[in-house]
């Protein structure tokens, strides 16, 4: 077993994923988020992860990333399980 580095300042999602750093999976909150209206206002304090958020975010959406879909988000809740509105993007259904 592999010790996962603490990822202190980081908030770039695929830099984490792809080094080992400790992330606890929130990409469950992503169905929730599409459910509601298109535009959200997060409020939170300080060192929150907002930052890392709106990165998975931008991981996950974006087509240009579609290639490395399985690699950063096959361990997660969102990979097993993904949103109707990625599956368009990945597969063009």
């Amino acid at each position: 077993m592999t010790l996962k580095k603490i990822p202190y300042g980081i908030s770039n999602f695929e830099q984490m994923i792809e080094e080992n750093y400790l992330y606890i999976d929130k990409t469950k909150y992503i169905e929730i988020l599409e459910s509601y209206a298109p535009y959200q206002f997060f409020i939170r304090p300080r060192r929150f992860g907002k930052s890392l958020f709106l990165s998975t975010l931008e991981n996950y959406y974006d087509i240009n990333k579609k290639d490395k879909f399985e690699d950063l988000f096959n361990n997660l809740y969102i990979g097993k399980n993904p949103t109707s509105k990625k599956i368009i993007i990945l597969y063009g259904e």
